[in-house]
């Protein structure tokens, strides 16, 4: 017959076993906190490149617009003497580029085409696809133009906005806030505000 007479474990016997469980569960929660740690040095990394990733192609697209943007400049900057002066607009320079500095030499304002005559002016932006915020950038610049260029504060000053890409909606936009609107058409760039159209003035 079998033995039932095992002797009871001990204090001893009871906190040796409290001890190694212990020692069991720190360790295990040792390794849980390593797969942890790597894991958010994993994510840390993945998330560095991935930025990076994002950086370089926001840059490629900005570099790529910019492109689009000059060639469009270049595509208007001819056919707005014939334009203007078709809306009775007489042209006597085109200046591409114009720049103000404020007296700490920081940049203030840049208009990438400016129309001139005697006494009118007409700044134009020029962008490869026309958005609403394109155009009340373009705004919010000519309220200041002539504070920026002063040479000019003499003059009557017209906003205008040209793109290779035009949404009627954007356009539309444009034209009620008293803008000339350029576009592409075909190989030639045309006004899109209608023949009795009233520019706004600035």
């Amino acid at each position: 017959m079998p033995s039932f007479n095992t002797p009871a474990p001990t204090f001893d016997d009871v906190w040796r076993m409290i001890q190694e469980l212990v020692m069991a569960q720190k360790e295990s929660q040792k390794e849980a906190d390593r797969r942890i740690k790597e894991t958010e040095r994993l994510m840390k990394e993945s998330q560095k490149e991935t930025s990076k990733q994002i950086k370089a192609l926001a840059k490629q697209l900005g570099e790529h617009g910019n492109r689009l943007g000059q060639f469009v400049q270049e595509m208007v900057r001819p056919a707005v003497v014939d334009l203007f002066q078709d809306r009775k607009i007489p042209v006597h320079q085109v200046h591409p580029n114009i720049v103000a500095y404020d007296d700490n030499r920081q940049f203030v304002m840049e208009v990438d085409l400016l129309v001139v005559n005697t006494d009118t002016a007409v700044a134009v932006e020029c962008k490869s696809r026309l958005t609403y915020e394109d155009v009340d950038e373009h705004l919010a610049r000519m309220a200041k133009f002539k504070s920026c260029f002063p040479q000019f504060s003499a003059h009557i000053l017209f906003g205008a906005v040209a793109a290779m890409v035009l949404p009627d909606d954007v356009g539309h936009y444009a034209r009620n806030k008293g803008l000339f609107v350029l576009a592409q058409s075909g190989e030639a760039v045309e006004i899109r505000n209608e023949d009795g159209f009233d520019p706004k003035a600035w």
